[in-house]
């Protein structure tokens, strides 16, 4: 069931007349075409989107002294007391644009339109009926985007998908579960395409406890847009659905920076909690959890500039072993410093041994947040990675 259902009530179904009259002009916008640019706070280097999905704005100071700096969608909004709020804190929100929003298109409170959330899952045949009916198709959420468009050009349109990004074989989709060829189709009506996928509380064998789901994702979504636009995604942060089991706090930092090494360039954090018992603000109501959510954001605040820096592909290597306890890594280069960014990509001990090319001199690796050096010696150095372990290095000036 779509995170939208849970919390928002029944979508609004477009009628089977309205389908078979799509013309043409749905397809006007082109994954061939550049991305509309963000605007207003989306393009400062020194801001990274860390958001949390659908919350009470009652609770944005909150969220904001743990590091959020971005909502998700509004409960029944956007409202003119909901946009407001948000405007005391300071914080910004990525909204549905429907009248009231409208009527704001000159507040920066509003950074970005969205959809209504997973489309590409089975969709609900409307209350008081039973069952599911096919997915929206992705002309429907190309037609909406030009409406989103039309209305305000200004705004980047944000779309989040379900967890068929990830998982083809996610039953969820229905009649359209294997296949990923929606997906170049769906993106195509959005700026910044989105999804979410939660395997630490999962209850299917084939992802429960992969967390590498979250990452694969990420390089699939990228793909399927070409890398011609950003691509954000979920994390889980609570029990969700399921009672016996969530994600560890070192867990949710691990599906943090298993994004960012393949390229997030935005989160969302899926703060609800259904089960055991229903807890709108999830994360704020689990000390252990908000304390690493506040840690993790506050680290990724910092690097913002470098997160937001061009990657140097290519140019950082790393074995691990055992080799089937893989690290993975992403190189930055920022004010003259290089940023080797490292994450175990599995659930277990290794040691990882990293080659930065380019670095000849014996140097000393900064190691992020944990006190602690590395020699690097002919760009060359070791590290040892617990499970689950995340490592973010600097290597020369600070």
């Amino acid at each position: 069931m779509s995170i939208w259902e849970r919390t928002t009530g029944s979508k609004l179904r477009c009628s089977l007349l309205l389908l078979l009259a799509m013309t043409v002009a749905a397809h006007k916008v082109s994954a061939d075409e550049p991305a509309q640019p963000a605007s207003g706070v989306l393009t400062d280097p020194g801001f990274f989107p860390i958001a949390v999905w659908l919350q009470s704005p009652a609770n944005a100071a909150r969220y904001k002294e743990a590091g959020i700096n971005l909502y998700v969608g509004l409960w029944q909004g956007p409202t003119e007391t909901q946009l407001a709020e948000l405007k005391r804190h300071g914080m910004r929100v990525v909204c549905s644009q429907n009248a009231s929003g409208l009527k704001h298109k000159d507040d920066p409170t509003i950074v970005a339109w969205m959809h209504g959330d997973e489309p590409d899952n089975a969709q609900s045949l409307g209350q008081g009926k039973q069952g599911y009916g096919p997915p929206i198709p992705p002309e429907k959420i190309v037609a909406d985007y030009e409406r989103i468009k039309a209305a305000d050009p200004s705004r980047p349109v944000v779309l989040n998908l379900g967890q068929g990004v990830a998982w083809d074989g996610w039953y969820g989709r229905g009649v359209r579960t294997n296949h990923p060829e929606d997906y170049p189709l769906y993106v195509k009506g959005c700026d910044i395409a989105s999804f979410d996928i939660y395997p630490a509380c999962h209850d299917h064998k084939q992802v429960a406890g992969k967390l590498w789901f979250v990452a694969d994702g990420v390089t699939r979504l990228r793909k399927f847009t070409e890398d011609r636009k950003p691509v954000w995604n979920c994390i889980e942060c609570t029990y969700i659905d399921n009672p016996n089991a969530k994600a560890s706090p070192q867990q949710v930092k691990a599906e943090v920076w298993m994004s960012l090494v393949r390229g997030s360039r935005g989160l969302i954090y899926f703060s609800h909690e259904f089960k055991p018992k229903f807890v709108e603000a999830g994360l704020l109501a689990d000390a252990e959890m908000l304390a690493q959510v506040r840690t993790v954001n506050k680290q990724i605040q910092e690097l913002a500039p470098v997160l937001n820096s061009p990657t140097v592909e290519a140019a950082a290597t790393v074995e691990s072993s055992p080799a089937e306890i893989p690290v993975e890594c992403l190189l930055k280069r920022h004010g003259g410093a290089a940023y080797l960014f490292a994450v175990g990509m599995r659930e277990g001990k290794s040691v990882a041994r990293f080659k930065v090319p380019g670095l000849t001199a014996s140097v000393t690796a900064e190691v992020l947040g944990e006190n602690r050096t590395v020699a690097v010696t002919q760009g060359a150095f070791e590290d040892t990675f617990n499970p689950w372990d995340v490592h973010l290095y600097r290597i020369g000036e600070k």
